[in-house]
């Protein structure tokens, strides 16, 4: 396969795979990374095809310069495809959540993907590109605890929605992935931001969440131990990159298909019991 594609966040889990599946198939890839270090890894592990780009979604200047190298490495031919990938997860309370913390959250996850399809959008009109953007079932259905993470998901599938629609007339798709519980160290970085953002919270505020926390832990834990591989992602976002009428959404995984179904089939207060119950929620009098 031919064109160049760009995926942001492209250090580990579902951004690394990507690059390396997307680099296999033939594809130009330039992986976005913040730490050099990471890209020299990744292109260890990859075709001499792949490139590096030093690329920070939250920092304007970083952006600018990336476009720039884009454009002038891509004088005639254009971008080919764009996966915004670059994503952190915070857990906790929304009632105890730092507000400068939700702020990064929503930085990173809805303002970083919509300052970086700006950015190369004009590559992606010469091309007649196509945008990637990688969601979450959490941004279907929320989940207490997840309140921050789920927000900025939902807020990233509203942007897509609104960005497919603008960008037709320029024959430029717009696609969502919804992946269910994937191997990556985002599981392991939830419960470290948890750890560290609930640390200066007061004891006996957090007593008032104790238990259902302690079973969110177990939760989180168990659907690490299911998920699946990263590389099962890479196969769908390819497939988003290549077919002649890519779909609006794609869900990847048996659990987020079953989320999904909840979602649409049971009303609101039957989601609420049946989370509530999973969780170990208790109703106060």
């Amino acid at each position: 396969m031919e064109g160049t594609i760009v995926i942001t966040g492209a250090s580990t889990g579902i951004g690394a795979a990507c690059a390396r599946y997307l680099d296999g198939l033939g594809f130009t890839v330039w992986a976005g990374v913040r730490r050099r270090e990471d890209g020299e890894a990744l292109a260890r592990s990859s075709s001499p095809r792949l490139r590096v780009l030093m690329l920070d979604v939250t920092d304007s200047a970083s952006i600018a310069h990336a476009s720039q190298t884009l454009a002038l490495a891509l004088p005639e031919a254009g971008l080919a495809g764009l996966v915004n990938n670059a994503g952190i997860s915070m857990a906790g309370p929304l009632e105890l959540l730092p507000l400068q913390e939700v702020r990064t959250q929503f930085e990173v996850n809805v303002i970083g993907a919509l300052a970086v399809t700006q950015a190369f959008l004009p590559l992606l009109r010469r091309a007649r590109g196509r945008i990637v953007n990688i969601s979450s079932i959490a941004g279907l259905a929320a989940t207490p605890f997840l309140g921050a993470y789920c927000g900025s998901k939902f807020a990233l599938e509203a942007m897509s929605d609104a960005l497919r629609l603008e960008l037709a007339p320029w024959g430029i798709t717009v696609s969502l992935i919804e992946p269910g519980a994937i191997q990556s160290q985002i599981w392991e970085r939830s419960t470290m931001s948890a750890t560290r953002t609930l640390g200066g919270v007061a004891p006996e505020s957090l007593a008032l969440y104790a238990q259902p926390l302690s079973r969110m832990q177990e939760v989180i834990a168990g659907a690490a131990a299911r998920a699946i591989p990263a590389e099962a992602v890479a196969q769908v976002v390819a497939r988003a990159l290549t077919v002649q009428r890519p779909r609006a959404r794609y869900l990847v995984g048996k659990d987020a298909r079953l989320r999904a179904a909840l979602k649409w089939l049971l009303p609101d207060a039957a989601q609420d019991r049946l989370l509530a119950w999973f969780l170990g929620l208790s109703r106060h009098a």
